[in-house]
């Protein structure tokens, strides 16, 4: 057992490091199956010859579909069965899913196949928050996930890159690596997790317990607030994910160096969400959150205002888009501790109330500013602009007036 550092009561079932290390890897497995297709995505429409170009962008908002709303059954779930023996479960699917994507044969069905994936993810992304916060609370879980969300922030970084490597045999090749990320997974489990969750602290499952459970994490204001705040501005970044390779081929003309530009833009994010578990110890989760919207907010303007008056020039507007999404390096981590800081004892309802927020509301938004892609970068940038915009008032309403830290 590792003591954690910050809490002298919390212990840890392994070393430090290996935990973040485990459930950094248990998350990435939600980026992993976003961003390996993210090169093949037009080599798919062309395959499945599809005559509307931006139904490829369904391949990833199926996914994000099935990912959200199952969120809030798995939460429940896993305060009642505790969460090793569901986790595992999951992982056993989630490979099952990953293969039958390599040999679908028509792109509805494998539509319909990420849509299970997507709910079947969506349950080891709970299970694995849930997992951390059953251990940490307050700032020392605000840290420990500024350090997983560093680790997982390699996965967008080398998942492009080698999806574009591997897709040169065959696109199939891209869900192939979800198999062997999802069987490794499975392993490091079954080996060294045991169950966080005691059986005299799970929680009996019928209907009333059910809602009872969404009732108390809804009453509490911070969190309704800052899940709201994450969903709205989380739709920002499912825009860029939907639109990101039409962007770089159609509009800047470097599809070829497709995923190394899109690495960049990860590498920002996880240099910043490394920063954010240094600081956060420090000036806390309000001060820092609230400065990253305020800046989100600043980038995106200057963003549009490039576009609209001096043309889709790639340096300025790649420049401030990779510091727009670094932001979120800050932001996931700390609204996620502030949403769930109130909630140690219905930690997996939380966890799926933040976890559908983040992806239900995400997705509507990513999906409608997506589909306005018109072969320019304008509707990507107004709306990360107009979220930014959103999420800000949300946050301020949330706090009274009261930003940067009570």
């Amino acid at each position: 057992m590792a003591r954690t550092g910050q809490n002298p009561q919390a212990v840890l079932p392994m070393p430090r490091w290996e935990f973040v290390a485990l459930m950094a890897s248990l998350l990435a497995m939600n980026a992993a199956a976003i961003d390996t297709m993210l090169p093949a995505l037009g080599i798919i429409a062309d395959h499945f010859q599809l005559k509307n170009v931006n139904n490829q962008q369904l391949i990833i908002y199926s996914y994000l579909a099935g990912f959200s709303v199952p969120q809030l059954i798995f939460g429940p779930l896993s305060d009642r069965f505790g969460r090793v023996g569901l986790l595992k479960l999951g992982l056993v699917i989630f490979i099952l899913l990953s293969f039958l994507c390599t040999i679908a044969t028509s792109f509805w069905f494998l539509i319909f196949l990420r849509f299970v994936q997507g709910i079947i993810s969506g349950g080891v992304r709970v299970i694995a928050v849930a997992i951390v916060r059953d251990l940490l609370g307050g700032r020392g879980m605000a840290s420990v996930m500024s350090l997983i969300m560093t680790v997982f922030m390699i996965v967008p970084i080398i998942a492009p890159i080698l999806g574009a490597q591997v897709m040169v045999y065959n696109w199939r090749w891209t869900f192939a690596v979800l198999v062997v990320l999802g069987i490794l997974n499975l392993i490091w489990v079954i080996f060294r997790l045991p169950e966080t969750l005691p059986k005299a602290k799970r929680r009996p499952l019928n209907f009333a317990k059910f809602f009872q459970a969404y009732g108390r994490v809804l009453k509490v204001r911070a969190t309704t607030g800052y899940l709201i705040a994450s969903g709205v501005i989380y739709g920002s970044l499912f825009t860029f994910l939907g639109a990101s390779e039409q962007l770089f081929h159609d509009v800047f003309h470097r599809g070829d160096r497709f995923a190394y530009w899109f690495a960049g833009i990860a590498g920002t994010m996880a240099i910043i969400s490394f920063a954010n578990s240094k600081l956060v110890e420090r000036y806390g989760m309000e001060r820092i959150s609230h400065f990253t919207v305020l800046a989100f907010v600043a980038l995106s303007a200057l963003n549009v205002l490039i576009a609209t008056f001096y043309g889709e020039a790639f340096a300025p507007i790649y420049i401030l888009l990779a510091l727009s999404m670094g932001c979120f390096g800050m932001l996931g981590a700390n609204f996620n501790a502030l949403a769930m800081e109130p909630h140690g004892d219905d930690a997996g309802s939380a966890s799926a109330a933040y976890g559908f927020a983040t992806t239900g509301i995400a997705t509507v938004f990513g999906f409608l500013a997506a589909r306005q892609y018109d072969g320019t970068a304008e509707p990507v940038l107004w709306a990360f602009l107009i979220f930014g915009l959103a999420s800000l008032v949300i946050v301020y309403v949330t706090e009274r007036g009261r930003l940067f830290g009570r």
